[in-house]
Parts: structure tokens; C-alpha cells; sequence
């Protein structure tokens, strides 16, 4: 059984077919297939209007190969075309100006060259080794995507089908990750220390910590922690305060910093303190968030460059103390 590479169109994996011929009836069709569609992995990614799609995963470093499979649905049929090619693209594209996308990577290979189908024909192709240097992302401004692009060239219009996937960045575990520790204070009425177990936190972890009030001469009504992250692009910032602190239910990005030049995505800490009269105290703090390798996927690739994690890691939480 064969699994095909879909689009975005489509939120789950599974056949895509594109219909290409004159302006009544279909003539061919096109399909995408993965020489490892049937083990490879798949993950979804929530759209801009709040969707989530699925796609199949890669990670940096990792060959993307299969087929082109162009099949008639009537015989005696003919396609003339000037040329079939496959493209593998890395693009950013910003939503306020999405005439101005821009490709990091472009990689092409040639099926075909100029000529007439008249009979199903499927292409083999692959692109070794792809550096894959960002993690796909879709914010509120901005869209860091990665696909394959099959286009039969014609004489009067092209005829192109995209083919999304999804790429996630693994992150090695932080050598130092010291522990934060702020105060929020106001002369002779409130002083109050807080401290964080750690400053880096992979996506499945949980932010633990402890407040000590030093000085309470105000009448505190509630206490607030929020996880705020920020987006930033050349066209302005957006903030989305995120009150889950338990990572994994939220389901967070990494965090994202200066990506080819085009955006960030930052993430932060913020102890807000409400007292009986509404008035608002806060202190902010940034933190990194990465993305830990699966455990499996860590017994089966011995060749990254650094460990994933350290010892330290392993050592369970100490519940927060009042």
C-alpha cells in the first residue's frame, strides 16, 4: 500500500491527485510518493487561522527521496510540455506582504526534458543530505515552510503542485542552565523573591519555582505566573500570553532567534501581583525553550555532534515550597 504526500489543503496524509489538461476534462494526474512513506513519522503544525494540519517529519541533515508518478485516466491521450522538474524549498513568508517570500533554499532536479507524454510515466528522485537549518513555524505574522514543488513547464501556463512537510530543529541540552532569581519591591510596603529552577526548558518540561516574601506591608488580592511569547518581525511585534505552564499542553515552539534575518520568536517569564486596590506589579524574565530528540531517535543516530542531554536532567523536580 502506497501512502501519498499530500498538501495543505489536506490536513491528514494520503493521496493527492492533480489533475492536469484542457478546460473539460482531466488528462493526467500527479502523485508523490516517499521511499519511506510507510515508517516515516508525521506532525501537525496549528495554521494561521487556527487548523491543524499533519505532514510528514524531517530533521536537518536528512535525505528526502521517492517518486513522481504521472498517470493518465484515458487513453490515447498526449501531454506536450516543455520539460518536468522537482523542487525541495525552505521559504519565509510574511503574511502582510505575501508577494515578498523568500527562499533559503531552493534545490532543483530535472525529470524530464522537453518532449509529449503519452503514457503513465514515474520519476525517481533525490535530494541528499538537505540542510534544513530553521524549524517550520506559523505565527501570527509571519510562515517558515518547507515543501517539494513539481511543475510541468507548458507553453502557455505552468502546471505546479505543492507538497508541504514539516521540519523540527533538535537542540543539544544546554551545558550551563542556572537557575533565575529576581525580586519585585516596592520601598517599606513589599519585597519578594522569586527563583526558577532553571533559565532552558525543552518543550515537554515544566517550569517549577519558589516565591519567598520577604516584606508584605500591602494586601495582596492574587498572584499571577504567565509564559508570554513574543513575535518579532521587521513589521512590528506580537505578544500572546500563554497561563499553561505544564510545556507539553501547550505545546510551544523553540525559541526562534534572528531566523535568516526575517523574525524571532521569544518567549518569557512574567510574575504579575495583583493587590485590593487593582493595582498591577510584574517582573519579566526571558527563557529559552528547545526541543529535546525523542528517545528513540537518540539510540538510533550515534553521529550529532554533541549529547542531547546531561545527567542532570534525569534528576526529578523538587516541588516548589510556599
Amino acid at each position: 500500500m502506497h501512502i501519498f504526500w499530500h498538501n495543505s489543503s489536506n490536513p491528514h496524509p494520503g493521496g493527492i491527485n492533480f489533475f492536469l489538461g484542457g478546460f473539460f476534462s482531466p488528462v493526467c494526474e500527479i502523485d508523490v510518493i516517499l521511499n519511506d512513506a510507510e515508517t516515516r513519522k508525521t506532525a501537525e503544525i496549528k495554521t494561521e487561522d487556527g487548523k491543524v494540519e499533519k505532514h510528514f517529519l524531517f530533521y536537518d541533515g536528512e535525505s528526502v527521496s521517492g517518486k513522481v508518478n504521472i498517470s493518465f485516466k484515458q487513453h490515447g491521450k498526449r501531454l506536450e510540455h516543455q520539460g518536468i522538474r522537482i523542487e525541495f524549498v525552505g521559504q519565509i513568508e510574511l503574511f502582510n506582504d505575501k508577494s515578498n517570500t523568500h527562499e533559503f533554499v531552493n534545490l532543483v532536479k530535472e525529470l524530464a526534458l522537453p518532449g509529449e507524454l503519452t503514457q503513465s510515466r514515474n520519476y525517481d528522485f533525490e535530494f541528499m543530505q538537505v540542510e534544513k537549518p530553521y524549524e517550520s513555524y506559523i505565527g501570527a505574522n509571519v510562515r517558515l515552510r518547507y515543501f517539494l514543488k513539481v511543475t510541468i513547464v507548458r507553453r502557455l501556463s505552468d502546471m505546479v503542485k505543492e507538497y508541504d512537510l514539516i521540519v523540527h530543529q533538535l537542540a543539544t541540552y544546554p551545558d550551563v542552565n542556572n537557575s533565575i532569581k529576581m525580586e519585585v519591591g516596592i520601598e517599606d510596603c513589599l519585597h519578594i523573591e522569586f527563583e526558577y529552577n532553571k533559565s532552558k526548558y525543552h518543550l515537554k518540561d515544566v517550569i517549577v519555582g519558589k516565591i519567598y516574601f520577604l516584606l508584605v506591608r500591602i494586601k495582596i488580592q492574587h498572584m499571577e505566573l504567565q509564559l508570554i511569547k513574543k513575535e518579532i518581525t521587521g513589521i512590528g511585534k506580537r505578544n500572546k500570553i500563554i497561563t499553561q505552564l505544564f510545556l507539553a499542553g501547550y505545546d510551544p515552539t523553540p525559541t526562534m532567534r534572528d531566523v535568516n534575518k526575517k523574525f524571532s520568536v521569544r518567549y518569557f517569564l512574567n510574575l504579575v501581583l495583583v493587590d485590593e486596590e487593582d493595582r498591577r506589579y510584574f517582573k519579566q524574565q526571558e527563557i529559552i525553550l528547545w526541543r529535546k530528540a525523542p528517545e528513540k531517535l537518540r539510540k538510533q543516530r550515534t553521529n550529532f555532534h554533541q549529547r542531547f542531554e546531561s545527567p542532570e536532567s534525569q534528576a526529578s523536580a523538587e516541588q516548589p515550597e510556599m
